[in-house]
C-alpha cells in the first residue's frame, strides 16, 4: 500500500499540472504520514539533497553561461561556426549544431544553450526561408550536446545520486565521444532533410576570414580545454572549475570584448539565481522522494523484475532505456537523475555495467527526454525562442529524434564509447 501512496499521489498531482517539485515533496510527505515515520524525516532528507558541497557547481555554470551570452562570447562562437560549416547543404542548420556543440562545451547547460543559440540562430534561419519547425528542432536536438560534454553539470548530478562513487572526471571523458558522436549524427541529418526541402547554403568566407573568426572566438573556446583539461589531471575539483569558469567569462567578457555592462551583470546575477533556486528545490524534493525508494527497498524488486527479463546486460540496458524514455515524457532531468540512479543503478550493477557507461546512458537518455512533451523543457524554451506551438515543432522532429535515439542506441551496445 505504501507503494500505490507514493507513486499514486505522485501520478495524480503531475496529471493534474502540479509542478515536479511539489509533486515529489507532497507524495513523500503522504507516504511519510502513511507510515506513521515523523515528517521531518521529509525535510531531512531535502536538506541533505542540497546540502552537497558539489551541488554548488550547477549554479557557477549557470551563471557562467549567462555571463558568455551577455557578454559577447555566445555571438563569436557563432560567427566562427558560421564560417566553418556555412557552406554546407542547410548551412545555418549545420551551424547551430557546430555552435550548440561549442557553446555546450562552456556552459553544460541544454537550456542555456537552447536559448542562447536559438535565441541567435532561430530568427536567422526563418529570415533566410528555413521552415520554423525545422529550426527550432536542430535547436532544440543539438543543445542536449551541451549534457554529454564537459562541463556538463548533470554529469555532476548523476555522480552525486551515484553516492559520490562514480568520477566526475571519468564521466566527463567518457562523455566526449558520444556527444561528438550525436553532433555528427544531427549534422547528417540536418543535410539530408536540408537536401530534400532545397535549404540554401551560406557562401564559404575563405581561410582568411575563418581564421579571424577563430581568433576572435578563442578566448571561448580555451575555457572548454581550461575546465576539462583542470578536471581531468585533478589540478581542480569540478565545483573549483565552476568558479574559474565564471572568473574566465567575467574577465573575457568585461576586458577583452567589453560587451558586459552593469545591467547585464546583474541580469545575468538574477537569472542565475532564480534558475538555481528551482534546480535546486527540485533535488531536494527529489532525494526525498529517492531516500523512500530505498527504504521501501524499490531497488531489490526491480532488480529481480528486470533479472526475470534476461542476464543479458545489453537486453537489460535496452529494457532500462525503454523505461528512462517513457519516464523522460513527463519528467525534469534533475528529478529524473537523482530518483532513477539509486533504483536502476545498483540493477546494471548486479548485471555487470560499469556506472560510467551507465551514467552515459542516463544522461543522454534525460536529454532526449527534454524535447519530449508533456514536460519538455528545451522543447518548450525553442518553441518560445521560435515563436511556434509544440504541435507545430512535433511535425518536424522525427528525423532528429531519431537521430538522437539512434546514437543512445549505438552508445548502449558499444562500452568504449
Amino acid at each position: 500500500m505504501a507503494y500505490a501512496v507514493l507513486f499514486g499521489s505522485f501520478v495524480v498531482l503531475m496529471s493534474i499540472g502540479m509542478p515536479i517539485a511539489f509533486c515529489l515533496g507532497i507524495a513523500s510527505l503522504a507516504t511519510v504520514l502513511y507510515l506513521g515515520l515523523p515528517p521531518i524525516v521529509i525535510f531531512q532528507q531535502l536538506n541533505s539533497g542540497m546540502n552537497v558541497f558539489a551541488m554548488m557547481a550547477i549554479p557557477f555554470f549557470i551563471f557562467a553561461g549567462d555571463l558568455m551570452v551577455r557578454g559577447g562570447i555566445a555571438a563569436r562562437l557563432i560567427r566562427f561556426a558560421a564560417g566553418l560549416v556555412g557552406h554546407l547543404r542547410g548551412g545555418l542548420g549545420q551551424v547551430n549544431i557546430v555552435a550548440s556543440t561549442l557553446f555546450g562545451g562552456i556552459s553544460g547547460s541544454a537550456v542555456a544553450d537552447a536559448s542562447a543559440v536559438g535565441g541567435l540562430m532561430v530568427p536567422q534561419m526563418a529570415a533566410r526561408g528555413y521552415d520554423r519547425g525545422y529550426a527550432v528542432n536542430v535547436t532544440t536536438s543539438s543543445a542536449i550536446i551541451a549534457l554529454m560534454i564537459p562541463p556538463s553539470h548533470n554529469m555532476i548530478l548523476y555522480s552525486i545520486a551515484a553516492g559520490g562513487n562514480v568520477s566526475v572526471a571519468d564521466l566527463f571523458t567518457a562523455g566526449i565521444l558520444p556527444g561528438f558522436l550525436l553532433a555528427v549524427a544531427l549534422m547528417v541529418t540536418a543535410y539530408v532533410v536540408a537536401r530534400r526541402r532545397g535549404y540554401p547554403s551560406e557562401p564559404f568566407p575563405g581561410f582568411t576570414n575563418l581564421l579571424v573568426y577563430l581568433l576572435a572566438a578563442l578566448p571561448g573556446i580555451l575555457l572548454i580545454g581550461i575546465i576539462f583539461g583542470g578536471v581531468r589531471s585533478g589540478i581542480f575539483t569540478a565545483t573549483e572549475s565552476s568558479c574559474i569558469a565564471v572568473l574566465y567569462a567575467f574577465l573575457v567578457a568585461m576586458l577583452v570584448y567589453r560587451e558586459l555592462n552593469w545591467h547585464g551583470f546583474v541580469e545575468a546575477v538574477t537569472g542565475a539565481v532564480r534558475t538555481t533556486a528551482m534546480v535546486l528545490l527540485v533535488i531536494g524534493t527529489a532525494a526525498s522522494f529517492a531516500w523512500l525508494m530505498a527504504f521501501l527497498q524499490v531497488q531489490q524488486l526491480m532488480i529481480g523484475a528486470i533479472g526475470a527479463i534476461s542476464d543479458n546486460p545489453i537486453i537489460i540496458l535496452l529494457v532500462i532505456n525503454i523505461i528512462l524514455l517513457l519516464l523522460g515524457t513527463f519528467m525534469d532531468m534533475a528529478p529524473l537523475v537523482i530518483i532513477s540512479t539509486p533504483v536502476l543503478l545498483p540493477v546494471v550493477k548486479a548485471f555487470g555495467v560499469d556506472p560510467v557507461h551507465f551514467g552515459v546512458i542516463m544522461i543522454l537518455n534525460a536529454g532526449i527526454g527534454l524535447n519530449t512533451p508533456p514536460v519538455g523543457t528545451v522543447l518548450f524554451v525553442g518553441c518560445a525562442v521560435g515563436g511556434i506551438t509544440i504541435r507545430e515543432a512535433m511535425r518536424t522532429i522525427w528525423p532528429f529524434f531519431g537521430a538522437s535515439v539512434a546514437v543512445l542506441m549505438a552508445v548502449t551496445y558499444i562500452p568504449a564509447l
